[in-house]
């Protein structure tokens, strides 16, 4: 059976779960409680050395520590429904803007919230290395934020999905984005109502929990 460590209130195992539920994969869950640094204790460290979540042990026996190698390995085991697309272009169109939602999606939230929370002082990266804050980064990461609502915003406007023309793992990776950019008291106003729209379309699945 399939493993996912896990951690309901952490937005990166949120992704391997709404991808998990999309493909309708089996799985048992294990929760890891980042709140008390379980994360970082001998235990996990065995299963997971990076100090992060999600992990999935396969079927294989090997574990995969990132959402990327789940991501990988979840739509070769499991082509359908395929979230990664069909033909060259749709996966090359969907690799793109899956990279675009990283980098200036959460990268950007996760850089304005990390530097700039007190919470994770001594914690501005995940992993296992404290690194620290750097005030600078959180207001460019901010600023980084609002831009990627705009660009997403105008984006989605005559498009029902992110990428190709289809659902796609750049759609789950962009809810998760949109909703964790909370933490850095961003949310989709009247300004993007193509964001909005596309939003309340993808609660509708029923998967993005």
């Amino acid at each position: 059976m399939i493993t996912l460590y896990d951690c309901t209130t952490a937005p990166s195992p949120r992704r391997a779960r709404i991808l998990l539920a999309e493909k309708g994969v089996p799985h048992e869950t294990v929760q890891v409680d980042l709140r008390s640094g379980e994360q970082m204790g001998e235990a996990y460290r065995l299963i997971n050395p990076q100090c992060t979540v999600p992990a999935l042990r396969v079927e294989e026996g090997a574990v995969l520590t990132d959402n990327a190698a789940i991501a990988a390995y979840l739509e070769a085991a499991f082509p359908e429904p395929p979230l990664q697309g069909r033909t060259p272009l749709e996966k090359a169109e969907i690799a793109g803007w899956q990279w675009r939602v990283e980098f200036e999606g959460l990268a950007a939230i996760a850089e304005a919230f990390r530097n700039g929370s007190p919470a994770m002082a001594g914690r501005a990266l995940t992993g296992p290395v404290g690194y620290a804050q750097i005030p600078e980064l959180a207001q460019r990461g901010l600023a980084r934020v609002q831009a990627f609502f705009a660009t997403l915003n105008e984006h989605l406007a005559g498009r029902e999905f992110i990428a190709a023309g289809q659902f796609s793992i750049a759609d789950i990776t962009a809810v998760v984005a949109v909703d964790f950019a909370r933490v850095a008291k961003v949310k989709p106003g009247d300004e993007h109502p193509h964001l909005r729209r596309w939003r309340e379309a993808m609660q509708a699945r029923g998967t993005m929990e």
